[in-house]
């Protein structure tokens, strides 16, 4: 368990794109870019507001898309959205529940440096005698993910509208949400930039390729998934020097705002999985992966529905969906392949299942903050979000064991 917890804390696959990735999160906000992609999104929702929860859920995920921090993301909508919905006369309870469950569904589910995809990419790395790019992790995880949005959040709005209707009135605000400021379009597109060239740099769409000794010195030697690990590194320092350019009167503080933000990757979530790596280790050690195995061979229905719901109850309990992704996606990959069942699916659902479990969990970091935004308490925010995520999760799985996903 030491070996693991020096091995893994000093493991550049998890140190350089979540600290580089949570760096460019923090000079998107010092910069200001973040909040103009805010404003772009949020634009419709001022002249529909019968549409304002699902749209502003859907705005949270987007968002949450290049800002791979539930917590950032948080902060980042809030300023923007809390008074326009509170203009539109919704409780705080309602308010806050929203941002939640937008900021933490999943969203960074579909970014190739979010940490659960390089949790996945890494263990199915050591299987196969290939390097397994975070980026083929996303094509499992899009047909899970998209589904379970659109459920989650229809229900959702179905449950707060009844509950809104069922609130004493609120009284109409005694002072109006302030006017929209004009949206920079070069800012606002600045968050995407390292997602592009991500996307771009590799399969399916190769439409270039990143030279290795751009990222590794010439008469250095490859290890594993380093070229991969540092290609991402490289898009958000791109990110990094794009958000610079697009407000250059704010430049001294961006290596600032990018330190502080890798340092609080590493602190926040770093350690996280440095925590939920060792207990995994453990776990290992004292048999109880085995007999996971050993369950789902016998009953190999199973598979699935303890794979989506086991990650949920941990994360809800922990607060972390990094550290239950972390800590249990490992139990599923050899009965998964033993059933014939692809492992990057699993990882799919293990992922999904964490990031609901987080989301519903009072002590998360981003329930906390959603709670302190609105004037709240998180566990009222977890009990409005708790049931549409339970039954999506429910009906993803049962529409999977149907073959019909």
């Amino acid at each position: 368990i030491v070996v693991k917890f020096i091995a893994t804390f000093s493991d550049e696959q998890y140190v350089v794109p979540i600290c580089t990735a949570m760096g460019f999160a923090y000079v998107l906000r010092h910069t200001g870019c973040d909040q103009h992609l805010v404003r772009l999104l949020t634009k419709p929702l001022r002249s529909a507001r019968i549409f304002l929860i699902p749209g502003v859920v859907l705005v949270g995920f987007l968002v949450n898309i290049p800002v791979i921090s539930q917590t950032s993301t948080a902060v980042c909508i809030g300023a923007v959205v809390v008074p326009l919905m509170r203009a539109a006369r919704l409780s705080s309870v309602t308010i806050g529940a929203t941002i939640l469950l937008g900021a933490s569904i999943g969203g960074e589910l579909l970014n190739p440096g979010a940490p659960e995809l390089n949790t996945v990419a890494k263990r199915l790395s050591e299987d196969e005698q290939r390097v397994v790019s975070p980026k083929e992790v996303v094509p499992a995880v899009m047909p899970l993910l998209f589904p379970h949005l659109a459920i989650a959040t229809a229900i959702f709005w179905v449950l707060q509208l009844r509950a809104e209707r069922k609130a004493p009135a609120m009284p109409v605000p005694t002072v109006e949400v302030a006017p929209e400021s004009r949206v920079n379009l070069l800012r606002a597109v600045v968050p995407l930039v390292p997602l592009a060239l991500l996307f771009m740099a590799g399969p399916p769409l190769n439409v270039f390729r990143i030279p290795e000794h751009w990222v590794i010195p010439v008469d250095g030697v490859a290890k594993g998934s380093q070229y991969e690990t540092r290609l991402i590194g490289l898009a958000m320092l791109i990110g990094v020097l794009a958000a610079s350019l697009a407000n250059p009167w704010v430049v001294r503080g961006v290596p600032k705002a990018f330190f502080e933000g890798a340092g609080y990757a590493f602190a926040e979530v770093v350690s996280l999985i440095v925590i939920a790596s060792c207990f995994a280790e453990g776990v290992k050690i004292v048999g109880v992966a085995k007999l996971i195995g050993d369950g789902i061979q016998q009953v190999p229905g199973m598979l699935i529905p303890v794979a989506g719901f086991v990650p949920l109850a941990f994360a809800a309990l922990s607060g972390s969906g990094m550290a239950s992704t972390q800590g249990l996606y490992g139990f599923f990959v050899d009965p998964a392949r033993a059933l014939g069942v692809d492992p990057k699916e699993i990882g799919a659902f293990v992922s999904l299942g964490a990031a609901a479990g987080r989301t519903m969990s009072p002590v998360a970091a981003v329930a906390l903050m959603a709670a302190k935004l609105t004037g709240t308490n998180s566990f009222e925010l977890a009990r409005r979000v708790a049931p549409p995520l339970l039954i999506s999760m429910a009906i993803v799985i049962g529409l999977r064991l149907l073959h019909l996903l």
